[in-house]
């Protein structure tokens, strides 16, 4: 691992420049740079390195978040599904991007599931997983603030004076036995559950907070059995019980036929969405997990066991796709292009790292990265993407879009 105290970062103010020599006598030389102002509040630098002998490719963009804003934008505006991050960026008329979250990469159905947090507008299409990091984007009027935080969002169903409430086990993905899983509109028409099991259709639902966590009330339910892919109301939602006969999945549709049969007035069922990070959430945020932190107030932390990542994910370089907040206030999205020896080998994490510190980087964490990593700017892809076939696609990027003057 990285040493935590950096004695063995050298540098001189005189000539910019760094040298930095990491365990087992890996060196990386590195030069300051010049970023070129392409728009007001949007700076790109290509930059070519060498880690020993080998080239390395890196793209950067350093924003100004008072004149630009962030948003996240999952593939075919949907919750599953896959697209090309400049194709997203078209779509949508950014100025650049940068691909975003893990995600499921198959040739089901269910490619481009979210693996992690992943809210959209304040809607949570995807749950919190091994609790990792998260970055979290808010745009004000005049200013976007970002958060680069473990984030850890719940979901809950609950009802009536019974106070029963049930953790759901999952959100706009394949349901596996014995789970809980919630749909809502932004999956699709359907459920696309193949085996048959009990559903509750929720409709007539709307938003009833803005606090620590996020409800949404619903005014009817319907319990549907023995029933697969059923059809998801555009008002409300399904969840999906599975195929098991679990004690748990029977208890629930008691007390839940139980409430629904009481002579009570106003009764209503209940989503919530609980947020245990220590940043509040609001309700048209943009969050996108990663995996793992890589940078904690102005330290190297790379949280790779924390996380559930693993050791060989860190040591071995890949092209890399990561985020960072600056010393002076501005936001870095960079790519490494990797796997391809003539050109850029790519970075372990612990280069990465190292070299956002050295570019003012106080918090930082790793996104999707090998052949995911891809980099937008002005109508075109400035990286090299890694697979054979170019740019892939992929199930989420953060678009940079230009404030619109008032």
């Amino acid at each position: 691992m990285m040493p935590k105290d950096f004695k063995d970062i050298f540098f001189s103010r005189r000539n910019v420049y760094f040298s930095l020599c990491v365990i087992s006598a890996l060196c990386i030389s590195v030069s300051a740079q010049d970023f070129k102002t392409v728009h007001a509040g949007v700076e790109y630098a290509e930059v070519t390195r060498k880690i020993g002998d080998d080239p390395v490719k890196i793209n950067l963009l350093r924003l100004d978040l008072k004149k630009v804003r962030l948003d996240v934008h999952h593939a075919l505006d949907a919750a599953i599904g896959t697209e090309k991050t400049s194709s997203l960026a078209t779509r949508h008329g950014a100025v650049a991007a940068i691909n975003a979250g893990f995600f499921r990469l198959d040739k089901s159905v269910f490619a481009g599931d979210a693996v992690g947090t992943l809210m959209i507008d304040g809607e949570l299409l995807s749950e919190s997983t091994h609790d990792r990091i998260a970055l979290r984007m808010f745009n004000q009027r005049k200013v976007s603030t970002v958060s680069i935080e473990r984030t850890v969002i719940n979901a809950w169903f609950g009802f009536g004076v019974l106070h029963s409430q049930v953790k759901l086990s999952g959100i706009n993905r394949e349901r596996k036995e014995n789970e809980l899983v919630l749909f809502g509109p932004q999956f699709g028409r359907t459920t696309l559950t193949s085996e048959k099991g009990a559903d509750i259709v929720l409709t007539k639902c709307q938003r009833v907070s803005k606090d620590k966590f996020l409800s949404i009330e619903c005014k009817n339910s319907e319990i549907l059995n023995d029933v697969s892919n059923s059809t998801i109301p555009v008002d409300g939602y399904v969840i999906c019980l599975g195929s098991g006969d679990t004690k748990e999945k029977k208890l629930l549709l008691y007390d839940l036929n139980l409430y629904r049969t009481e002579k009570t007035k106003n009764k209503s069922f209940y989503l919530k969405f609980e947020n245990k990070s220590s940043y509040v959430s609001k309700i048209d945020e943009d969050v996108i997990a990663g995996v793992p932190q890589l940078i904690k107030n102005g330290q190297i932390d790379i949280t790779w066991e924390q996380e559930k990542s693993s050791k060989a994910f860190v040591e071995t370089r890949h092209p890399r796709t990561a985020a960072a907040k600056l010393k002076d206030g501005k936001f870095l999205m960079i790519t490494v292009d990797g796997r391809q020896p003539s050109v850029s080998v790519g970075m372990n994490l612990n280069e990465l790292a190292a070299y956002l510190l050295e570019l003012g980087a106080v918090d930082a964490m790793n996104l999707d990265g090998g052949g995911s990593t891809t980099m937008f700017l002005e109508g075109k892809v400035v990286n090299k993407p890694s697979d054979k076939d170019g740019e892939r696609k992929v199930s989420d990027a953060i678009l940079v879009n230009l404030r619109k003057k008032r």
